[in-house]
């Protein structure tokens, strides 16, 4: 297909090594975001017998935010395809799809996809081209040197034509009008230039002479279920073909690798694999690679989703198996799987032989994996090699910057999760502090509140919530330190973060600039009115609290009165406050005495609503905080989260 993917006549050379059974091919689907990879899968999903309910349906936003896998039977595929096979039938066992986010953030999950992967489908909306994650998406194959199809979706979508479910893509062509199938031709070129631009020959599939040179574009619409039945009998052919070798290696002790490690209601933490090699059973000793290097456990479940469910969308459609073998996703109950690094290898490990050779080899990928992988510095946002991190952190610059307890704390109910959220907060040059998969817990909260940066006193939760009640309550109280920002649409979740920011940052500037105003009630006493206006004189007593000069007062219904500009004791002293129980003369600027003031009228200290919290913490008398309470309610008649 490119010199990037070997040429088939290496992967049909004759090896005298005993092979295995024909296993079902792998093929990961990617693309840019919106370009129709999880529909080109929900209609995949939608036939045969054991049909599923749209996955897209239930992405959180439409958009593709976790890494999944859905497994299409043989027969399915021989019933959907059978036009064009013309009575013959795949050799294969099925199909294995993957399906990954399209968005910027979740690079990683598609490279895990790709990496894995026996063959691609890479989906490119015709009528916008090659997006900038499908140009990622393109590297990530040739690094990977993973052949693949491009879907060149949505062709109902060119003005005029017609589409019919279920038709094949060359039987909608001829009966299309010619200025529609001029318009596809345009659609056709231009897409062609710009794989050209990649390096990348492209042909439609029916008019390929020789695979090895090309790359097959299947037009089709996924919305409507046209060209489908072309895509997957090019998609089975091509793995058959020139993939022999790869889908008949089977034999040996089982391998896989970890898609996500995930927390699940009910099981705990739990990984998703894709086995490509061998047989699993519970009860078997299995090594991953973790933070700390390899280890080992024991699989105590093997579920994999019923019928053609989603491995990420199953909810309670997941079917228990002793034994499972290659190739299938299957999820994987094990006891202290927090510590997997997702992406990396599972091996058996039953015996004393098969543990050293899996040791071995994942103490050399995790090496590979995780000391080059690049990492953030949370106290000074140097980016390095996690094998430089060790001695950047001795580093007395270093140091002494960590002792700002600086950095958020994210979380999430994947790695993969955890990862875009660092990439998006990376792009934003926010350190990150700590990230850990799973619900909300006390020890993240006291985390979050020993931040030393008010603007990091913060949790980011990514399709997670609070662990507990108290968790919630703790995190949606008025008094709460930590603001704690959940969602299950990253992008969203980023957007609420940028806007709390700013305006937290807002009200820390307005914070410096104000003296904290406390609060205060106070009477109007009658036969004590000094002056009538321009201001205001008057005799009042502190009934509670206290008030100060330049503080404004507002009547017991929220009506604003004025200013005060100048207080002055019985003895004609000026004073700058008066506390409770002491009778004062007021100057007040604004109100009229007769017209806006009247005596015996009581008034509260109008406290900004940005200093409402800050009273909370300091050092109220019982009755500073019963009038505080006051004025709180009067606001919230007509703002219920004033001072929240």
């Amino acid at each position: 297909m490119s010199d990037d993917v070997p040429p088939t006549d290496d992967l049909s050379v004759e090896d005298e090594a005993p092979r295995g059974h024909n296993r079902q091919p792998i093929v990961s689907v990617l693309g840019h975001v919106d370009h129709g990879k999880t529909s080109v899968l929900d209609m995949v999903r939608s036939i045969g017998s054991e049909r599923q309910a749209s996955v897209m349906d239930r992405e959180a936003g439409g958009i593709t935010q976790h890494i999944g896998a859905t497994e299409v039977p043989a027969d399915v595929l021989n019933e959907t395809c059978s036009a064009m096979l013309g009575g013959k039938e795949f050799k294969s066992p099925g199909l294995l799809f993957i399906d990954t986010p399209g968005h910027h953030s979740f690079a990683s999950l598609r490279n895990r996809g790709g990496s894995v992967s026996d063959i691609a489908v890479l989906v490119v909306d015709i009528m916008e081209g090659l997006q900038p994650q499908t140009i990622e998406s393109i590297q990530v194959l040739k690094e990977t040197r993973t052949p693949f199809v491009i879907a060149g979706n949505k062709v109902d979508r060119l003005h005029g034509w017609r589409s019919e479910r279920g038709r094949s893509f060359m039987e909608s062509f001829h009966k299309q009008r010619e200025d529609v199938r001029s318009l596809f031709e345009d659609r056709y070129w231009k897409l062609m230039g710009q794989f050209s631009e990649h390096g990348f020959n492209l042909e439609r599939y029916d008019q390929i002479k020789d695979f090895r040179q090309s790359v097959a574009l299947v037009p089709m619409s996924a919305k409507d279920g046209e060209g489908l039945q072309d895509l997957l009998a090019v998609t089975v052919g091509l793995a058959e073909r020139f993939l022999e070798d790869r889908l008949t290696d089977t034999l040996g002790a089982a391998q896989g690798t970890v898609l996500e490690m995930r927390d699940e209601i009910g099981m705990g933490k739990t990984i998703d694999v894709i086995l490509y090699r061998g047989t699993l059973k519970v009860g078997d000793s299995i090594m991953l690679a973790g933070q700390d290097g390899p280890f080992k456990t024991h699989i105590k479940g093997l579920k994999r989703p019923q019928g053609m469910s989603e491995m990420r969308d199953a909810g309670k459609r997941w079917v228990n198996f002793d034994t499972i073998e290659a190739a299938c996703g299957v999820k994987i109950v094990a006891p202290n799987l927090e510590a997997t690094i997702a992406g990396t290898t599972l091996h058996l490990a039953n015996t004393k032989d098969e543990q050293a050779a899996a040791e071995s080899a994942l103490r050399e990928e995790w090496r590979e994996v995780f000391e080059t992988m690049p990492v953030m510095c949370s106290t000074c946002s140097e980016i390095m090699a996690r094998r430089e991190f060790s001695t950047h952190r001795q580093q007395k610059a270093c140091r002494g910057a960590e002792e700002e307890r600086s950095g958020v704390v994210i979380k999430a109910d994947t790695v993969g999760g955890l990862e875009a959220l660092a990439f998006e907060l990376h792009q934003r040059s926010v350190p990150v502090r700590q990230a850990t998969v799973g619900p909300v817990n006390k020890k993240d909260i006291l985390m979050a509140q020993s931040a030393s940066d008010p603007l990091q006193k913060v949790i980011l939760g990514f399709s997670t919530k609070a662990n507990t009640s108290d968790v919630a309550k703790s995190l949606e109280s008025d008094d709460s330190d930590v603001k704690f920002i959940a969602g299950p649409i990253i992008y969203h979740i980023m957007d609420a973060f940028e806007a709390w920011v700013e305006e937290r940052t807002k009200a820390l500037e307005e914070a410096s600039r104000e003296t904290l105003v406390y609060p205060g009630r106070v009477l109007y006493l009658k036969d004590h009115t000094f002056r009538a206006k321009g201001p205001a004189i008057v005799g009042m007593r502190v009934l509670g609290g206290r008030v100060h000069v330049g503080q404004r007062l507002m009547k017991l219904d929220g009506t604003s009165v004025g200013q005060i500009k100048s207080l002055r004791t019985r003895a004609s002293e000026d004073v700058m406050e008066a506390m409770q129980g002491e009778e004062i003369a007021v100057a007040v600027q604004g109100p009229t005495v007769g017209r806006h003031i009247e005596e015996l009228d009581e008034f509260y200290v109008d406290v900004p609503e940005g200093h409402v919290k800050r009273l909370r913490k300091s050092d109220l008398s019982s009755v500073e905080e019963e009038i505080l309470d006051e004025i709180v309610a009067l606001h919230r008649k007509d703002n219920h989260f004033w001072g929240r």
